[in-house]
């Protein structure tokens, strides 16, 4: 039996082989997507591209063939902020692949300015919870068949200023960027913890953790305001250099999510001060996010806005605690 690595620095070299396992990887054409996908690539697993752009995932996977000359890597067109690509890009998923070992949702952003799709969704909502909930949902039957699959969604310690506003999802009644976001990778954690319950419920093979990657260097935040991108410039960041860790020690926690087999399911990140930098390790989110009356809200809304319902059972008792 492999040993346990709770009170060890978890690292690259603790992945185990992949070969023979499937990993769907939402935004994997940059920053902590296009490492992750990288790093399961080299031990042995197929990886899926799952991009808005198709170009730059082409692009992407060829850099991951270049890095990992043995693995197979595709590209599926996905956006998360149109329903109608999400349904697209399941049923081409259901097509090519029958079974399905990991899924990491990814993807995300920070809108600076009140925007709704074309499904009438607040774009930071629909792209960072609404969309990854839908394609879950829809793909999950393929996951379900697989011993020790899993879906890792990838959250922020930003989450601890999120509150949900069930009266005013979509923020019709005025529009603050930070919020809207906070909102949404709060949801992150609502809907990861949510969907563990469900899947134990059901006695699933398949576990849902949640991760965030701490402070790391990204091109996240490139949407917004120049005032912003000063502030997330290289130079101001020299600055502050001990707050900050690379992508790829930012990585690590989403694929320790993945991969680890001593992983039950909660919540992983870096150790280090504000949980900004450090090698990942199970670590706490806030009471708001173990809620379990706003977990089920959000699930129900989340259902109800987007059509989309999970093939498993709704747990009888949703107070109990999260193992």
């Amino acid at each position: 039996m492999r040993p346990s690595t709770t009170s060890q620095r978890w690292t690259a070299t603790d992945i185990p082989d992949q070969r023979g396992r499937t990993a769907v990887i939402t935004g994997a054409n940059t920053g902590l997507g296009f490492e992750t996908a990288k790093l399961l690539a080299q031990h042995g697993a197929t990886v899926v591209l799952a991009c808005r752009n198709p170009h730059k995932a082409a692009d992407a996977a060829a850099r991951i063939a270049t890095a990992a000359p043995s693995a197979e890597v595709s590209t599926l067109q996905l956006d998360l902020a149109s329903q109608a690509s999400i349904h697209r890009a399941a049923t081409q998923l259901r097509t090519d692949w029958p079974r399905i070992d990991l899924l990491i949702n990814n993807a995300g952003g920070m809108m600076p300015r009140h925007r709704l799709t074309e499904d009438g969704f607040e774009l930071t909502l629909a792209t960072n919870h609404l969309g990854p909930f839908a394609f879950t949902g829809l793909i999950l039957d393929r996951l379900l068949a697989v011993p020790g699959s899993r879906v890792v969604t990838v959250a922020s310690i930003g989450h601890r200023r999120g509150t949900i506003n069930f009266d005013d999802l979509h923020f019709q009644r005025g529009y603050r960027y930070q919020t809207a976001y906070f909102q949404s990778k709060l949801a992150n954690l609502l809907f990861t913890y949510e969907l563990q319950r469900r899947l134990g419920a059901a006695g699933a093979p398949t576990i849902a953790v949640a991760a965030h990657p701490g402070n790391a260097r990204t091109e996240f935040g490139r949407e917004l305001s120049p005032l912003v991108r000063v502030a997330m410039s290289p130079r101001l960041r020299m600055l502050t250099w001990w707050l900050l860790q690379s992508p790829q020690m930012g990585t690590l926690s989403t694929v320790r999510a993945a991969v680890d087999p001593d992983v039950r399911g909660g919540y992983y990140g870096p150790p280090g001060r504000a949980q900004f930098t450090g090698y990942p390790t199970r670590v706490q989110s806030t009471p708001a996010s173990h809620d379990p009356q706003a977990q089920r809200r959000l699930w129900q809304e989340s259902e109800r806005l987007t059509g989309v319902t999970y093939p498993i059972g709704e747990p009888v008792d949703t107070n109990t605690p999260l193992s």
